[in-house]
């Protein structure tokens, strides 16, 4: 109270505002000071981390800081000398007497801490009162408060044209429908682009746009990554995502099913699917690489990819240490990933557990043996027997087995035994288990499988007579009564094998359940081979997440200084202190890590969201780094709005994405035209302040999918399977590839949206890659634009855009007269829904007419230009297929504008 006191007296008595420790002290101590004194070292025993760690003693048996004495404090007096062995910062420049000024004065003021702003839960922010004809809407207000404090003034609107495609493009992704363009470009009133935003947001196109986006964030990709990169199916994930944001699914809601879809009290089968969001961890099928290794790994990614993308922060530095700048402590890292790290995945070659998708059919009889089964046992049983028939689960991955002898792992995927092997299954929950079951295959006849508790010569509680089997069979018997839990000895004989001879059993799971119930029953023997059918039958699979239970809890450490290997203190599930608690009786599971994540007392989430659409939108986040909203992230450009916005979307919108977007292109900020003059590129060159509209080079996707639009090849097809385009021979290959290859796709497959394309990551597609698109290898929250002479190696020489560009070229001769110079001009405007201007039409009829003379003197030439033995196969036509590529490259059209 003394202190408080005499900052209060001190403050009222100089006239002075106080020092504020994030904008004044927190820069100080994170550019000089932390780096020695902060969650890696504490040398000295000095951290300034945390408030409390700063005024306590430090080795010396003082503390450093003596809040509202700062001639008693030793910081300010190491600062203040002349030696440089003795003066702080060591071995570094001495601070300026400015920031030496300012942490005096704080110091005197009671060194108060301050909360970053972004740890700081969203609170109502008042609109400014500030009057315009320009204003369109609230946002309006926020950003020409900031323009007029510069004294600057907001650009003109954007021309019709201009802001047609900027809407289609951001909203979908493409340009806008012919039908629609027209539409509005012959009354581009305020209601008519309304009328043109709704439908934007309508389209079918729009999810496909905006799952594009989610897919970096997801780290989604069609193989599992590492050397080996094998193919992993999970496009219904991708799927999801799509049909998610059509449906407009509100954020938190969206958000709960990726996190802990299976944790909803009857899941579906798409709740499920939406958890391979964490599923789309990489997964190492590389021989002789620890399984144990690389499913930490995989926790650990998903720990860091919830932060990151979700939560806009990064965390991935606490696996080691404290977080040298923010308030996050090692401890924390590891009660955070308590969450994650009991789900029943593995680092398995099947990438347990599995989604089995049943057809119609197959749900009808599940539907059908459902029904009956809750006559015979209670409701609990029921829903444990079918969510075995649908994932397998839970069951023992034979990757589990330890202490082997006479028996391996084959290529550390599989539990192979030879004649008398012998392998462990640790710490197995057989209390109340009746049944086992194993999915196993084998060559060769005659073996005998045994179970044994406690030791391989221990008691026997099953006993298998194993058939031969290729492919896998999944076969059961009764299992003894045991209570508790028992390591289980698996002891394998075989009189065909010798003892070191292959082997003669292979395991991919092994599962102590109950034997179905109602063998009284007369429609037992009928529901039993239903179970054995659904059980065995051949279906569709998708990874998804899936918790543990119980009897297979696993326990959490911390690593100390991020090693596994170095397991150190016992934690449990928990969120760090410096952010919000855990909502009044939230599971300690991941469910609960989703009702805390979704709170909306949590600071972060709203707004990490705000700011990558608004990045999405402007080509620039409110915060620019998205990745990063911490204390050595970007500052806001416009923190009020971005508070204002998050506040917004949570409440007024109630987590609505599509009215968030609303809000932003209806305002007269997004409609600004993007022409820069003199002033403003003197005094905001990046554009901070938002006093024009943006201008980017448009995502690898849009590239793409705008000159698929063009040519007219665009398949429209929605959903499913991902595809392949043309890729050259010799791009796709790798080591374990075999007869994998990548294989074209045809009957206009080939041409579906950039969404759809098989995503490898060792070998990601190339033109896409050129433009910055993302390997996926770990969530990417940010792409950085570049500007290489490779891209227009790619817009004028990759065999996809020459495709492309030639079918641009037979519409313009279609749709744009008998002569060059109209068809030209056609091109331009189906391109930028405007006309084109007498001296850009000068330089392509120009090219028109050299590439002309050209391949009239070489019909060879003209051949491969036009590559069709048709009616366009004419100089001529192979003249304006050079002009439609280098239309497809032009710099507007490869831009928004």
């Amino acid at each position: 109270m003394l202190v408080i006191a005499s900052v209060l007296v001190f403050t009222l008595t100089s006239g002075r505002k106080p020092v504020d420790f994030n904008t004044e002290v927190k820069p100080i101590i994170n550019s000089k000071c932390i780096s020695c004194h902060g969650g890696v070292k504490r040398e000295g025993g000095f951290s300034l981390l945390f408030r409390s760690e700063a005024v306590a003693k430090t080795e010396s048996g003082k503390p450093a800081i003596i809040p509202g004495d700062p001639g008693a404090s030793e910081m300010i007096r190491r600062l203040k000398l002349d030696d440089p062995e003795e003066r702080m910062p060591y071995k570094h420049d001495a601070l300026s007497n400015d920031d030496i000024s300012i942490l005096t004065r704080w110091i005197k003021e009671g060194a108060v801490w301050g909360d970053h702003w972004a740890y700081v839960a969203v609170k109502p922010v008042v609109v400014p009162e500030v009057k315009d004809p320009w204003i369109r809407n609230d946002i309006d207000r926020f950003i020409l408060t900031k323009i007029n404090e510069e004294k600057l003034k907001p650009s003109a609107a954007a021309d019709p044209a201009i802001l047609l495609r900027r809407v289609g493009l951001d909203l979908t992704g493409m340009p806008v429908l012919p039908a629609l363009s027209q539409k509005f470009l012959a009354d581009p009133s305020d209601k008519n682009y309304e009328t043109l935003v709704d439908s934007m947001l309508a389209h079918p196109a729009y999810g496909e746009k905006w799952a594009s986006m989610w897919l970096d964030l997801a780290r989604y990709a069609d193989s599992k990554g590492y050397e080996r990169d094998t193919r992993r199916v999970i496009w219904r994930y991708r799927d999801w995502l799509i049909k998610a944001f059509n449906k407009d699914q509100p954020y938190d809601k969206f958000l709960i099913e990726q996190l802990a879809g299976d944790l909803i009290p009857g899941a579906t089968d798409e709740q499920l699917i939406a958890t391979a969001f964490h599923r789309n961890t990489m997964t190492n099928d590389e021989g002789g690489t620890d399984n144990a290794e690389f499913r930490t790994a995989a926790v650990l990614d998903r720990v860091n990819t919830t932060w990151e993308a979700l939560l806009g922060t990064t965390f991935a530095c606490v696996q080691c240490h404290s977080h040298p700048y923010d308030p996050f402590t090692h401890e924390e890292y590891y009660k955070f990933m308590a969450f994650f790290d009991n789900t029943r995945d593995d680092d398995t070659y099947e990438d347990y557990p599995l989604l089995r998708h049943f057809n119609d059919s197959l749900n009808t009889q599940l539907d059908e043996l459902t029904s009956w089964l809750k006559q015979q046992t209670s409701a609990e049983e029921v829903k444990y027997i079918k969510h075995f028939l649908k994932t397998w689960e839970p069951s023992i991955h034979s990757i589990a087995a330890d202490k082997l002898v006479n028996a391996e792992l084959s290529d550390e995927k599989w539990l192979v035994m030879r004649d008398n092997g012998v392998g462990r299954l640790k710490a197995t929950g057989l209390e109340g288990k009746t049944e086992l079951m194993i999915r196993y295959r084998a060559g060769i006849k005659r073996g005998t499988l045994s179970f044994h508790l406690d030791s391989a010569k221990g008691k026997e509680i099953a006993r298998f007579e194993i058939e031969e089997s290729n492919p896998w069979k999944i076969v059961s018997l009764p299992l003894m009564d045991v209570a508790g839990v028992h390591d289980v000895y698996l002891s394998y004989t075989n009189p065909l094998l010798k003892g070191t001879e292959g082997g003669g059993i292979q395991f991919d799971w092994i599962h102590f359940g109950k034997v179905l119930p109602g063998k009284t029953d007369v429609q037992y023997k009928k529901q039993s081979e239903r179970y054995w059918s659904l059980l065995n039958v051949q279906v569709p699979l998708t990874p998804v997440m899936m918790e543990n239970p119980d009897d297979m809890r696993r326990k959490s450490f911390v690593f100390e200084r991020g090693n596994w290997l170095a397991p150190g203190k016992q934690v449990s599930a928990g969120v760090p202190h410096s952010m919000n608690p855990m909502p009044a009786g939230a599971p300690d599971n991941r469910m609960g890590l989703a009702l805390w994540l979704t709170d909306k007392k949590n600071p972060l989430t709203a707004r990490t969201m705000v700011n990558r659409v608004w990045e999405q939108l402007f080509g620039k986040g409110l915060v620019e780094t998205l990745e990063d909203l911490g204390t050595q992230g970007a500052q806001p450009a416009n923190r009020e709005l971005l508070d204002w916005l998050s506040a917004r979307f949570m409440n007024e919108h109630q987590w609505s994405v599509k009215k968030l977007i609303k809000d932003m292109v209806m305002s007269a900020t997004y409609r600004q035209d993007s022409k820069v003059s003199k002033e403003l590129l003197e005094k905001d060159p990046y554009n901070k302040l938002l006093a024009r509209g943006p201008r980017v080079r448009l995502s690898a996707e849009q590239v793409r999918d705008q000159a698929l639009v063009f040519s007219g090849l665009l398949d429209t097809t929605t959903l499913g399977p991902s595809v392949m385009p043309f890729q050259p021979d010799g791009i796709w290959f790798s080591a374990y590839a075999g007869n994998d290859k990548w294989r074209m796709d045809n009957n206009g497959q080939q041409n579906r949206r950039a969404v759809y394309t098989f995503w490898k990551r060792t070998s990601p597609y190339p033109a896409m890659i050129t433009f910055d698109g993302a390997a996926r290898e770990v969530c990417t929250s940010r792409r950085i634009r570049t500007n290489t002479p490779l891209q227009a190696l790619v817009t004028m020489n990759d065999e996809s855009f020459i495709e492309m560009a030639r079918k641009f070229a037979f519409r313009m001769q279609d749709e744009g007269g008998k002569q060059p110079s109209e068809q030209i001009a056609k091109g331009y405007e189906i391109a930028m829904n405007k006309k084109i201007n007498p001296a850009s039409l000068t330089v392509m009829v120009n090219l028109y007419n050299k590439s002309l003379n050209n391949f009239r003197s070489d019909s060879l030439a003209t051949c491969e230009m036009v590559d069709v033995l048709d009616k366009h196969q004419t100089p001529e036509t192979a003249a304006l297929v050079v002009v439609a590529n280098a239309m497809l490259n032009l710099d507007e059209v490869i831009t928004k504008n």
